[in-house]
């Protein structure tokens, strides 16, 4: 019963306009009141900030600072084997597998179309189709930055307006097509391992996406967004791994794909799996 009311809310609350409320709330630098659900939130999450650059809660100028905090150099190593994949943030694995007849399992039963996640573009959908996919979900109490899984030059962003419903495990096992009906961000990078997708999806009260190369990534008019990148409009961008590449205010979902016979994941992982930045989840295969 409570999980029916938890999605009947979200269908019927009005999405974007509670998660711009929060998002103005969450700029908010007047000291009393940032500091209030600052330190309310890290109490309630166990928010572990020794391994943060600026530990001081308070010191933040409002709380999208404190909850987008940059880490300690020292606080996460990553593999650099040149074989490996490296998980692109904390958190905890949703689902991960195959991509079956251009569909990507969500959970219990439920899954949702390849070309749809990628904004209806068939013939990009074609790099990923017989290929593989992680989808790792980011909780309130994790690092909210995502960092790169290989070294990668960016081809193309697809900005795809969407629902917001929130993307934890209750509403991913009881929302038809989740991530590829919330809006979300879509970066193709052209890595050894072949094409290779960084789906960032929105959520319910998140504030904002953000990428390193082009700042707040979502119009203001919501209409869909394609951008090529390596021509004379649109300079090269290459990321080495594990540098940052985009980050969430409040928590989300990063989607990962790659193509047919381009990697294999780690045989431990499964749904539930937790996950740690530059940690090895899957490799190339060559």
């Amino acid at each position: 019963m409570k999980q029916t009311l938890f999605i009947l809310f979200q269908h019927l609350v009005p999405q974007h306009l509670l998660s711009r409320l929060v998002g103005r709330l969450a700029e908010c630098k007047t000291p009393w009141v940032k500091n209030f659900f600052i330190r309310q939130f890290a109490k309630k999450y166990a928010i572990n900030m020794q391994e943060a650059l600026v530990e001081e809660p308070t010191a933040y100028e409002n709380f999208n600072a404190f909850f987008t905090r940059e880490l300690k150099p020292d606080a996460r190593s990553i593999d650099q084997d040149e074989d490996t994949i490296v998980s692109p943030a904390d958190g905890a694995i949703s689902q991960l597998g195959p991509i079956e007849h251009g569909r990507i399992f969500q959970a219990k039963g439920r899954g949702y179309g390849l070309s749809t996640l990628l904004g209806g573009c068939e013939k990009l959908a074609e790099d990923f189709k017989n290929g593989s996919f992680a989808t790792i979900y980011l909780s309130p109490r994790d690092y909210h930055r995502v960092h790169m899984p290989l070294r990668g030059t960016l081809r193309e962003t697809i900005y795809v307006p969407g629902d917001l419903f929130s993307v934890n495990q209750t509403t991913a096992e009881n929302v038809d097509q989740l991530f590829a009906r919330n809006e979300r961000h879509v970066a193709i990078f052209d890595t050894e391992a072949g094409p290779m997708a960084m789906v960032l999806v929105g959520a319910m009260i998140v504030a904002g996406i953000e990428t390193v190369w082009e700042g707040q990534v979502a119009p203001p008019l919501k209409q869909p967004l394609r951008t090529q990148y390596g021509n004379a409009e649109q300079l090269p961008v290459t990321l080495e791994k594990g540098a940052e590449m985009g980050r969430f205010k409040l928590g989300s979902t990063v989607v990962l794909l790659f193509g047919k016979d381009a990697t294999q994941w780690l045989d431990e992982l499964a749904a539930k799996s937790p996950v740690e930045l530059g940690k090895k989840i899957g490799s190339v295969r060559t």
